[in-house]
């Protein structure tokens, strides 16, 4: 059975807490994992969800690094035709910029369940599609060789 991965990350701190936006994101994250798996049990797709927390060390190195969710490998952004960005945050973070994402003209700080489900459903008819050459390709008739 194919499977499709969504994978997020955010900053822990050390009690394990999180900002708000990415708390919201993970609520959003669970709703979208929740709804592709409804849509793509019956065809035969399994969904996985995978969460990773940075250090603030890891942050500190890449803050567009938090709040960041993976669709079967790629970025969301990708599957989007989405661009990311930056505002200020709070919580974990502390006065720092943090990651958004920007879609048809609008910045999420939060990331819709939405926008994740989009990206998971085309990502997914991927996953169903024959590969090049495979025996998803016709074959033309051939006439039979004459014996000589």
């Amino acid at each position: 059975m194919p499977t499709l991965t969504i994978r997020w990350q955010r900053l822990l701190d050390e009690e394990g807490e999180t900002c708000p936006r990415c708390g919201g994101t993970q609520a959003e994250v669970e709703k979208a994992v929740r709804l592709l798996r409804r849509a793509l049990d019956p065809r035969g797709i399994a969904v996985r969800s995978e969460e990773r927390g940075l250090t603030w060390k890891d942050f500190e190195r890449d803050p567009a690094a938090s709040n960041r969710i993976w669709v079967a490998g790629k970025p969301l952004e990708r599957w989007l035709g989405a661009g990311t960005g930056a505002s200020p945050c709070c919580g974990a973070c502390g006065d720092n910029d943090c990651r958004t994402v920007t879609v048809g003209g609008r910045s999420y700080e939060t990331i819709p369940s939405r926008l994740i489900v989009s990206a998971g459903l085309k990502a997914a008819a991927g996953l169903t599609r024959p590969a090049r050459g495979s025996a998803g390709k016709r074959r033309s008739a051939r006439a039979p060789r004459r014996a000589r």
